[in-house]
């Protein structure tokens, strides 16, 4: 079944690109070989098999990028996989800087493709690291030491919002600053509440 349907939306993104819109479309073209659906979410051409995720292309200033959604499933047989940074856990990008690169590397992006289609079908997971993997800042235990009902209340938030606290504390180089971070939290944590919320 072939959906090679253009999405009008990727149409439009792709028209008022500023940047990359040449290796936007060759990427697209390539990504439209492999019989994937195309989409757009998150303001960006999405690519999806049974509609779940396999490819997503963005840009960046630097460069721009074919993501894998579990792209830390595939095999990276040529290693040309990235980790955005090192929290990201599951997905992985090929970045470039011009056509030429993704014109000489289309058999391989191919098949990392038909390769991410496969884990989708074989229903494979990306394990993500628990809370407990996620070192508290030493800042923040001392505040538990404290002020126990602020280590019961950060206890009681979900599972990602401990975690979108825990890395933001655990960003700054600077004990003051990560002190200062939990300072400014604290009182939204005992209210039960997350750093977005």
């Amino acid at each position: 079944m072939t959906n090679s349907k253009r999405n009008p939306k990727v149409d439009e993104f792709l028209s008022k690109a500023k940047k990359w819109q040449e290796e936007y479309e060759t990427l697209r073209n390539i990504v439209l070989d492999c019989d994937l659906t195309e989409e757009f979410k998150w303001m960006h051409p999405c690519y999806t098999f049974e509609k779940k995720n396999i490819v997503l292309i963005h840009g960046f200033k630097e460069y721009c990028a074919l993501l894998f959604h579990k792209g830390a499933l595939l095999q990276d047989t040529h290693g040309i996989l990235i980790q955005q940074t090192e929290n990201v856990q599951g997905a992985r990008q090929i970045r470039f800087t011009n056509v030429q690169e993704i014109v000489a590397t289309e058999t391989i992006l191919k098949a990392y493709i038909h390769e991410a289609i496969e884990v989708e079908k074989a229903g494979l997971e990306v394990n993500f690291k628990d809370n407990t993997e996620f070192i508290v800042p030493e800042e923040l235990q001392n505040k538990f030491d404290e002020i126990p009902a602020l280590k019961n209340a950060f206890e009681a938030l979900t599972p990602g919002r401990q975690r979108a606290y825990i890395l933001h504390f655990s960003q700054p180089k600077q004990s003051k600053t990560r002190e200062s971070r939990v300072e400014k939290c604290m009182q939204k944590i005992l209210n039960g509440k997350g750093l977005k919320d």
